[in-house]
């Protein structure tokens, strides 16, 4: 398939990423948001019936297309990718940083009366070491799940990322960024935010009209979200 959706920033494909469109090696550096391997699906709530967003990701059942285009984008480039503390990080981990969410976050499905609000972003491929640096927590100042205007609902994916996070993740980075796995276009909308290049990749048509419709705002994240 021929690109989806493009402007000076983003350039979108429609189809896999691994047998359709490979656009995504050319780039500088991997930031992304890929199946974690949980086989998540979340079911409705008492008085709440099922949506759209819960039926669960593409390619979720295992962390073999994660890793697979984590193995075509090669061990030594630099790599940003979210991920499940339950899981064991992918090959070649430097750095496991953690994704904070709000204060009402992770709710549901609590064990020991302990929330699940965090997950893992992993650092992969050479990056400088030293002493001394920001948190490896990046929390975020948004709302993720709940009423009308939460980051999930309004960003239209169930893994859909907040602005201020990516931002921050982004701002690590220099270059082209690449994306194979496009989700609600959260990368891709704090990209152009920053005025940084990006190629995406999604398989799920009904997300690349989200993503499309998003960085079709111009530099203005109107959904207040950034998956």
């Amino acid at each position: 398939m021929s690109i989806y959706y493009q402007d000076d920033y983003v350039t979108l494909y429609h189809g896999d990423c691994l047998t359709e469109h490979r656009e995504w090696l050319t780039a500088d550096v991997l930031v992304t948001d890929p199946p974690y391997g949980r086989a998540w699906k979340q079911g409705a709530l008492k008085g709440h019936p099922r949506n759209e967003q819960s039926a669960g990701i593409a390619n979720d059942e295992t962390t073999g297309v994660r890793d697979d285009a984590l193995a075509a984008w090669g061990a030594d480039r630099r790599a940003i990718a979210f991920g499940d503390l339950m899981l064991a990080p992918p090959v070649g981990t430097k750095h496991v940083l953690i994704y904070l969410k709000d204060n009402v976050a992770g709710l549901r499905g609590a064990i020991g009366g302990i929330r699940r609000d965090a997950e893992a972003i992993y650092l992969m491929g050479k990056w400088p070491s030293g002493i001394g640096g920001r948190t490896s927590v990046f929390a975020t100042a948004q709302k993720i799940s709940g009423a009308h205007g939460a980051v999930a609902k309004a960003g239209g994916h169930p893994h859909t990322k907040p602005s201020d996070v990516m931002g921050a993740l982004i701002g690590l980075t220099e270059g082209t960024i690449a994306d194979p796995f496009g989700g609600g276009g959260s990368t891709a909308v704090a990209a152009k935010l920053q005025g940084r290049k990006i190629i995406t990749v999604e398989l799920e048509e009904k997300y690349c009209e989200i993503i499309a419709k998003r960085c079709a705002q111009d530099v203005l994240d109107i959904f207040g979200a950034a998956s």
